[in-house]
């Protein structure tokens, strides 16, 4: 007999348990609940005419279980004659505490003006959860106990593409699997994207297509090799900004505004839709995310802030690149580089040196693709440069839920004219 139970059971907490007979068939198999009185059957199957038996259940808090301790008793017999049955007993026995209450849940305070392809910021008081996390349509976006017991704190992208009316929630989940859920408000500014068309050359494609491309059929055309790259590195790139996003530090790291390189132009922009042209024909469209950022060959790559580096080397269609984490799931990207000067795990300060501009990836020409991500998603880094919206945005609210700008509940920051900036509260509280 084989199974294992948490602790503590809610009412979706699944029970699942795999009987086996040594010898013969399973007559009977139950999963039985003892809270004092008699026991109560919540899965039962019997006459199998089977080896190995899988029971599944879930309780029904309507069915007279109660919250409190309580035993989950799994009972099997099978059908081997013997001529002494034996005492009847229970194959498994395990203590437990079913709890069917869904945790309290209220938004303390909230970023109070948003825009498609910005951030955000939510501070939330979650009781007891095991875990919590902001939810825009199908995304989910992590939070971090943070400041007194029950505060969490997360960061949210508002996506590019995000559709109005879309709802922002927070949902919690405690420990026995029960969950609450509340709507937040904030203001979704309009924001517009760019479109723009590339045309690609031959001495390009000859360029880059085998260059990210190493292992290209000899019988496909160059552009079908960028198309390769272009949609399926680029997919796999997406994929590993998520993956990456996981190792984030449950703090923020970083302090004030993050730093644009020095004498740079931003020559690409963020979310900005590209069209794709070889010799007159439309052969592709993408997002591209984050900037472009053009100087002069070669060019000294700053940390926009302070963080760790989560991340060093080849990055499909970035090239060479690195990703500096900032703590609660903010992190930078830097690609296309001609070198690197740090490795992972290096802490490094806003302003030093990790790097130089190049043409690696999919680059037509010496610059840093600069990214500003949030849990993996890319969002503009126009933001994040802006100490005053930094400071309206995020630091507002963690002051507003009684937060220091680290999270520690701390003296609230002051603004260059010596008062703090008033963030607007969003309260919601039930149970």
């Amino acid at each position: 007999m084989t199974g294992t139970l948490p602790k503590q059971i809610g009412a979706k907490t699944p029970l699942t348990f795999v009987v086996e007979a040594e010898r013969g068939a399973v007559a009977l198999a139950e999963i039985r609940l003892v809270q004092g009185g008699s026991p109560v059957v919540v899965a039962r199957k019997e006459d199998l005419g089977s080896a190995r038996v899988e029971l599944a259940a879930t309780l029904d808090p309507a069915s007279g279980v109660r919250e409190g301790p309580a035993t989950v008793e799994v009972w099997a017999r099978d059908n081997f004659w013997r001529p002494l049955p034996g005492t009847p007993r229970p194959g498994a026995s395990y203590e437990v505490t079913l709890d069917f209450t869904p945790p309290k849940l209220e938004v303390i305070a909230t970023t109070p003006y948003l825009a498609p392809g910005g951030a955000g910021l939510v501070v939330i008081r979650a009781g007891d959860a095991a875990q919590a996390d902001t939810r825009i349509g199908s995304a989910s976006f992590p939070t971090f106990a943070l400041g007194p017991p029950g505060t969490r704190v997360g960061l949210f992208a508002l996506p590019y593409d995000y559709a109005r009316g879309t709802a922002l929630a927070v949902n919690a989940q405690d420990e026995a699997g029960n969950t609450a859920s509340r709507n937040f408000g904030g203001e979704v500014l309009p924001r517009k994207f760019r479109r723009d068309t590339i045309e690609l050359s031959d001495a390009f494609l000859q360029s880059k297509v085998p260059e990210l491309l190493p292992k290209q059929p000899p019988s496909q055309s160059l552009v079908d090799g960028f198309l390769v790259i272009n949609r399926d590195q680029r997919r796999e790139a997406e994929e590993e900004k998520k993956r990456l996003a996981v190792k984030t530090a449950d703090k923020p790291l970083w302090e004030g505004a993050f730093l644009q390189p020095k004498n740079t132009k931003v020559f690409s922009n963020f979310a900005e839709t590209r069209t794709y042209r070889y010799k007159g024909r439309d052969v592709d469209t993408q997002v591209h995310f984050g900037y472009d950022l053009a100087s002069t060959k070669q060019a000294p790559v700053p940390a926009a802030n302070r963080g760790v580096v989560a991340f060093v080397g080849p990055l499909t269609i970035y090239g060479n690149a690195i990703v500096v984490d900032h703590g609660l799931g903010l992190m930078t990207l830097y690609g296309h580089l001609s070198s690197t000067a740090v490795k992972v795990g290096d802490q490094v300060n806003r302003g030093q040196e990790i790097g130089r501009t190049g043409t690696t990836g999919l680059a037509t020409g010496d610059h840093l693709h600069y990214e500003v991500l949030v849990h993996g998603v890319s969002v503009t880094p126009l933001e994040w440069w802006d100490a005053k919206w930094i400071q309206d945005r995020i630091v507002g609210p963690m002051q507003a839920a009684g937060l220091g700008p680290t999270g520690d509940g701390a003296t609230r920051e002051k603004t260059a004219a010596g008062g703090p900036v008033p963030a607007r509260p969003a309260r919601r509280a039930a149970r």
